[in-house]
């Protein structure tokens, strides 16, 4: 692609909101960034093929896998709706191509953090389905379902639009995210869960900061969850701790071994990752980071602590 070209400056002018699709369906930023990349090439094979076909040679229809349902005889009519469709298509083939890898995963499987600061604009100007709560939830969805959902609640797309994309009728895909929204809970109460208010998590690390660990737990509702993810990187728990006096038992552990070497660093620190606030937990010569679920009830129903440090490069 040329400076001049058209492909290039869509691609350019769309590569935050694309990245910001392929985050949410896909969980891995590295992976949302190798997918946006993807369709710059397939753009670039798009506009040569067209060049092909004005200079009398074959090239491939809108139907075949170069072309595409917003291009008429080969040649793309809109290049966001071109583009838009593919990452979308290529993002439901890595979702479907990690699911196969995330079976042999070492313990829970959250979703990768990435510092707030560090995504485009354009992927949190909605920061619907962006959280790591959500994002973890949304694997519980096909590749379909998820696609459909996240282009519906964080980018305003239409069924029938969507439907474009998908190959599917506008009622089915009105089905698609009416039954995810059911399983993400996301036609709830929207106060029902939310994430931890700066003021309320910045009490809490003072609170770890002085020592005061009980009044911290206190916290903790009755059906509280922790999720702890060190794909076998790190220590971490291998399964999901339900309840909140696992929970409690669970992290005590933690901060007695993190306090036990005084030559190693201990801390906590606030930050902002996937446009809430979280964690910065420093111990054991390794820095996690924690997200909190709090409930209507003010108390935290849900915490994910993401350890292994593959998964960390983007959140600081």
């Amino acid at each position: 692609m040329t400076l001049a070209s058209p492909a290039t400056r869509a691609w350019q002018a769309e590569r935050g909101r694309l990245i910001g699709i392929a985050y949410r369906m896909l969980g891995d930023y590295g992976h949302a960034e190798d997918v946006v990349s993807e369709v710059a090439i397939e753009a670039l094979q798009q506009e040569r093929a067209e060049r092909r076909d004005a200079d009398g040679l074959d090239g491939p229809g809108a139907d075949e896998p170069g072309g595409d349902s917003s291009s008429s005889a080969g040649r793309v009519r809109s290049w966001p709706a071109w583009l838009t469709t593919v990452c979308v298509r290529r993002s439901i083939d890595r979702v479907r191509a990690l699911a196969a890898m995330r079976e042999d995963y070492v313990g829970p499987w959250l979703p990768e953090p990435v510092a707030t600061s560090r995504l485009p604009e354009d992927a949190v100007a909605d920061r619907e389905l962006l959280s790591l709560a959500l994002l973890h939830m949304a694997e519980q969805l096909a590749p379909d379902a998820r696609a459909a959902v996240v282009l519906h609640r964080a980018f305003g797309m239409s069924a029938v639009e969507i439907g474009r994309i998908l190959e599917r009728s506008p009622a089915a895909v009105r089905q698609l995210i009416s039954r995810g929204e059911r399983r993400l809970h996301l036609a709830d109460d929207p106060a029902s869960t939310r994430a931890a208010d700066p003021a309320a998590l910045g009490a809490l690390l003072a609170a770890v900061e002085h020592g005061d660990i009980s009044g911290v737990l206190a916290l903790l509702a009755d059906d509280a969850i922790l999720w702890s993810d060190g794909g076998g990187r790190v220590r971490a728990a291998l399964n999901p701790i339900f309840g909140a006096d696992r929970v409690r038992r669970f992290l005590f552990g933690v901060l007695e071994k993190a306090t036990a070497d005084p030559s190693l660093p201990f801390g906590v620190a606030q930050l902002d990752v996937n446009g809430e606030p979280a964690v910065a937990l420093t111990h054991s010569g390794r820095t996690d980071v924690l997200t909190l679920e709090f409930g209507a009830d003010g108390l935290i129903h849900g915490l994910r602590q993401v350890c292994n440090p593959d998964k960390l490069a983007h959140a600081f």
